[in-house]
């Protein structure tokens, strides 16, 4: 009875669950996570800068190798004759704008410096066809005609352009041929004797002193070399001065003479007929 009694089991036992510890919850692993995470963006960035060494490679020769020129850039915008001239470098860095830097002319200063410089031209090329005189044909003792203390410039002459004509003109101008002696209207003290005295060309200025005014005159356009009185020395009324001729700003052979009376310019044409005898 008791071996039997050991050896069954009663229904209850055999359906007993047999307990069983517990398994642990397995979780993914964090660290696991973390390095497959870090992995591809280090792997992705070396990946670029291997491609980007690459391009450098290729790319810096033949950066190398073609290299642009420089070349200077000048904007020019020259006008013409009707509109203002602008002359500017754009090649010049840092380059300041001055008065002195650039250049605008009217179209009308254009033309009053084209007529000077002809004019002056001409003048070159009258003066080089004129001979110069060494008034070995004149006769340095003769004086005007008449005796009084005011005498006529030219004994013979042709009446040219009076006082005023063209707007600008200050005298008169005496045509008579060239070589033809010239004297002095009164007498004086020479202030000027010039080759070159500016539109006059060879030119004489005297000054006197007539009836209690002072009066000077005017002899323009003579000819090269024939003057024979100088700066500061004294003349007589109707002394031999020098001959007519076409320098400076002229175009014939004729003597430009002017009057000025207290520094006033008067008509000289008249001046003479009231004055001279």
């Amino acid at each position: 009875m008791t071996r039997r009694t050991r050896a069954r089991t009663s229904p209850r036992e055999k359906t007993r669950p047999v307990a069983r510890a517990p398994r642990a919850v397995e979780r993914p692993s964090a660290p696991a996570r973390v390095r497959s995470g870090k992995t591809t963006p280090l792997r992705s960035a070396a990946i670029l800068t291997m491609v980007a060494g690459l391009i450098a490679t290729v790319a810096l020769p033949a950066y190398a190798a073609w290299q642009p020129e420089e070349e200077p850039q000048t904007l020019q915008q020259m006008s013409a004759d009707d509109a203002q001239t602008l002359v500017v470098a754009s090649d010049v860095s840092g380059m300041q704008l001055e008065r002195s830097s650039y250049a605008a002319t009217t179209a009308e200063e254009i033309e009053k410096k084209k007529a000077a410089e002809a004019a002056a031209e001409r003048a070159r090329a009258r003066a080089a066809a004129t001979p110069v005189t060494t008034l070995s044909s004149v006769d340095l003792s003769m004086t005007a005609p008449g005796s009084g203390e005011v005498r006529w410039p030219l004994s013979g002459y042709r009446l040219g352009r009076g006082l005023g004509d063209s707007g600008y003109h200050q005298g008169v101008d005496l045509l008579a041929g060239c070589g033809t002696p010239l004297f002095a209207a009164a007498g004086g003290v020479v202030r000027v004797s010039q080759e070159s005295f500016g539109g006059y060309g060879v030119a004489v200025t005297i000054d006197h002193v007539i009836n209690g005014q002072r009066v000077s005159t005017l002899y323009g356009h003579m000819t090269y070399g024939s003057r024979v009185v100088q700066s500061g020395q004294t003349v007589a009324p109707g002394q031999l001065i020098g001959v007519v001729g076409s320098t400076g700003s002229s175009t014939a052979c004729h003597l430009h003479f002017e009057v000025h009376v207290n520094g006033s310019v008067v008509d000289p044409y008249g001046w003479l007929q009231v004055n001279a005898s």
